[in-house]
């Protein structure tokens, strides 16, 4: 694994953040942890290339060996040996979201959820649309299921790391056909 440290120092606000590259079928995930060693962002490259990422990634000291526990988990989901994930999350948003990204960690592998058909089992069936912008807000991919959210028409909708990860994930689960 490579390990080099571009600063020291941390991120405006105090938070020391260590990242890694993780490997993964869609390519090299990123993966973030702050100083409490707690997961805050995951990421496939078609989000760290998007504007949707904005972290400084000077800002970080580059590690793979702080993010082996997050890796040797991933590696062993996408060996079909993991189907969910015990890490500890650190993921920053609103109290909103942080309930909507807490209830999509109980959506089981290989199943999918309309938004609206998931806006229900929260008891807040009119929140479909609100439920879509948390779950978009998502900064760890596939450790908190957002892929698994689909439109009712069954139509595959945004995704940070785009459609074709979205499709391939939930494909390997087993809750798409393969195409």
């Amino acid at each position: 694994m490579r390990s080099r440290a571009i600063r020291s120092g941390g991120p405006p606000g105090g938070r020391l953040l260590r990242g890694g590259l993780i490997p993964s079928p869609f390519g090299p995930m990123t993966a973030l942890i702050d100083e409490h060693g707690g997961l805050t962002r995951l990421a496939f490259p078609g989000e760290v290339a998007s504007p949707r990422w904005r972290v400084d990634m000077n800002e970080i000291i580059w590690d793979d060996r702080a993010v082996a526990a997050i890796s040797r988990q991933i590696a062993a989901y996408f060996a079909g040996k993991r189907r969910d994930f015990d890490l500890p999350l650190a993921p920053q948003g609103t109290p909103f979201q942080q309930k909507m990204w807490a209830a999509l960690q109980r959506v089981p592998f290989g199943t999918s959820l309309s938004y609206g058909a998931f806006a229900a089992r929260l008891g807040l069936p009119q929140a479909a649309r609100a439920i879509g912008a948390a779950n978009g807000a998502n900064p760890i991919s596939l450790v908190i299921p957002c892929h698994r959210l689909i439109a009712t028409s069954g139509a595959l909708t945004g995704y940070a790391g785009g459609l074709d990860v979205k499709r391939g994930l939930l494909e390997f689960e087993g809750a798409l056909a393969a195409s």
